[in-house]
């Protein structure tokens, strides 16, 4: 990877909705010297969410969303757009955002999302968490693994950044799969995120192409 020491960190907002596994990571990437982004803003769909803990610990502005406190799909998305622009963000990132969200024109090809699995397979509206590990099991399928990618107006649907498959071992359970793919999702998320920041990352139509250093 470039080295990037002579570049501002990219100014990036976490929307979360659950437990902060995503986010916690990031974090602890960035204290380690592995994620080269400044967290601006944490945003939450759910007051409950642990994710708000990290970000308070860490001392990151927040902000809860709730979905239904919303008339319009436009209006929720402005709720979540506005405090990124006035934030100075310049990518969004979502770890567990369950919460679908249009994408204003301004951040096209700036909102990025984590995949359980290996889109375009077992992916789309629902899919998320362990529902994802239990139907490549049910399926029978011998890999898995995750996906970054650029988010679009479907779900699960924008161009691909990174991928890195998981085999899938002959006693996996949903939460054993979970686990390894978990661990893969914390190395290929930061790396994403550092090309991103870093000026290697061009789209073209659906293909991401990553520009040498």
């Amino acid at each position: 990877m470039s080295d990037s020491s002579n570049v501002s960190p990219l100014p990036i907002a976490v929307l979360i909705s659950g437990g902060g596994t995503t986010l916690k990571n990031l974090l602890d990437r960035r204290q380690a010297g592995g994620l080269h982004a400044d967290p601006k803003l944490i945003i939450s769909s759910s007051p409950s969410a642990r994710g708000l803990q990290y970000a308070q610990e860490a001392v990151i502005p927040s902000l809860v969303l709730q979905r239904g406190d919303f008339d319009t799909p436009k209006a929720f998305s402005e709720a979540v757009f506005g405090p990124c622009r006035d934030a100075g963000v310049e990518l969004v990132v979502m770890g567990g955002f369950i919460k679908h969200v249009l994408i204003p024109e301004d951040f096209v090809n700036r909102v990025v999302n984590i995949h359980p699995g290996l889109i375009p397979a077992f992916c789309g509206q629902g899919m998320h968490g362990s529902r994802v590990h239990q139907a490549v099991l049910d399926y029978g399928a011998k890999v898995s693994g995750c996906t970054v990618h650029f988010v679009d107006n479907q779900y699960d649907h924008g161009p691909v950044i990174l991928q890195c498959p998981v085999p899938v071992l002959e006693d996996d359970t949903a939460e054993t799969l979970a686990a390894r793919i978990f661990d893969a999702e914390c190395k290929i998320y930061p790396d994403a995120i550092n090309l991103i920041g870093a000026g290697r990352v061009q789209v073209e139509g659906r293909r991401v192409r990553l520009l040498l250093a």
